[in-house]
């Protein structure tokens, strides 16, 4: 905490902290600036390929601010308060990301070793697999963070920022037909819980079993299979796929002794869990696709609504008119948890259709697929994992928010590579 490196030490190490602080994704901005300042006393500073698509999808979001007080066709709702904030928290998102992109890249090997970067990776998974548990546990376990009472109510009362600052162990919900938990935390939303917990599994093998000792080895396979427990429990198809995917794309890319290896553990990992009571939640779920019609709704609705607006979008999300079911949706005194999930709601992809249009969501794609055709060769460990990631960025738009903490842990990814090289 006392060299160049302190910043990613207090986000990687002190998320927990974080958390229960109220910050919790929120906390790349909050480092993003001693970043900044140390970045300028260090210039001149070098930047990765793919730099210029980044500060184009941000101007692009700067435009974007002109349309936020429009309404596209099949939507509803004025301009507001609400409407202003989320635009902005995103704006400071995606500054704060790529500060800390840079930050990471201008760090020499002496002052933050990949390894040691990989293993504070390692241990955030740690933490995520702790908060997985607690959400399967104790899924009503939830208490006011000292931000939520600092901040005046028009501000913590609004549902994207109360999903920030206000820590939660799961959110329950009936997807199996009864109500059941789904863990979340210490990250933001269930979905957020199962893309971070795929991306910082990945760097919790490399840093903790490739690159372990007798004594990580033997922890990391007891921690992976206490992690089965919440991962199933999410009830997160998207993480499930993406744990499928990895596995196989790592079999192709790898070779020898260490593919015989992996497909050995592979084998009887699915054996125990086939054996487990896990494999009857997992059997549920496949046969209850809860949110399918909700999600082919949002995403007709969010492409037809991104047509009017297709160069710079809307700026920030927009409620649709009805749902899947019915052309009239809301809250009511007996029903606060009626309506529908705002258009962009739903992925990545969809999110950058509404606010950025189709220029936006072309930017993003383009940028991770650069750094997996640059990093394509690399076949060192981090190269694998890191390219991997890249891939399941790509995979998880489609399903999954980039926004809050995935973004971050995305982009660390990303950084890991550019250094790699």
């Amino acid at each position: 905490m006392t060299g160049p490196a302190w910043p990613i030490a207090a986000l990687l190490l002190g998320y927990p902290i974080w958390w229960a602080l109220g910050f919790g994704g929120l906390s790349v901005i909050v480092l993003a600036v001693p970043m900044a300042v140390i970045l300028w006393r260090r210039r001149p500073v070098r930047v990765p390929h793919g730099f210029g698509l980044w500060l184009l999808l941000l101007a692009g979001y700067l435009l974007s601010a002109m349309m936020l007080d429009e309404l596209p066709p099949g939507t509803y709702g004025g301009f507001s308060a609400g409407r202003l904030i989320g635009w902005a928290m995103r704006l400071a998102l995606y500054v704060s990301v790529l500060v800390m992109v840079l930050y990471l890249g201008n760090l020499t090997e002496r002052e933050l070793p990949q390894l040691r970067l990989v293993r504070w990776l390692g241990v955030l998974f740690l933490t995520t697999v702790a908060g997985g548990l607690l959400g399967v546990l104790v899924p009503h376990f939830a208490f006011t963070s000292p931000v939520e009472l600092l901040l005046p109510g028009w501000i913590s009362e609004n549902s994207f920022v109360q999903n920030l600052i206000h820590p939660t162990a799961a959110q329950t919900q009936k997807v199996l037909g009864y109500s059941s938990p789904r863990p979340e935390a210490p990250f933001e939303w269930a979905n957020a819980w199962g893309s971070n917990a795929s991306v910082l599994l990945i760097w919790f093998v490399v840093g903790w079993w490739t690159y372990g000792g007798r004594w990580r080895r033997a922890l990391a396979v007891l921690v992976i299979a206490l992690a089965a427990v919440p991962v199933v429990y999410s009830l997160n198809r998207g993480l499930w796929i993406g744990l499928g995917l990895a596995v196989a794309y790592l079999i192709v890319r790898v070779a020898g002794r260490t593919r015989i290896v992996l497909c050995g553990a592979v084998a009887a990992g699915l054996v125990v869990f086939a054996l487990s009571p896990l494999a009857s939640v997992f059997a549920q779920r496949l046969d209850k696709p809860h949110s399918n019609d909700v999600r082919a709704f949002t995403m007709t609705a969010t492409v037809a609504a991104a047509r009017h607006s297709p160069v710079i979008g809307y700026g920030n999300t927009r409620n649709s008119l009805g749902n899947h079911r019915s052309i009239t949706t809301g809250k009511t005194q007996w029903c606060a948890a009626c309506g529908h999930p705002p258009l962009g709601s739903d992925g990545q992809l969809w999110l950058l259709l509404i606010t950025q249009g189709f220029t936006g969501a072309a930017l993003y794609v383009a940028f991770f697929l650069g750094a997996i055709r640059r990093h394509w060769a690399d076949r060192s460990p981090i190269g694998l994992a890191g390219v991997l990631v890249m891939g399941l960025v790509l995979l998880y738009m489609f399903v999954y928010d980039g926004l809050v903490t995935p973004l971050s842990l995305y982009l660390i990814s990303f950084a890991l590579l550019w250094r790699n090289a």
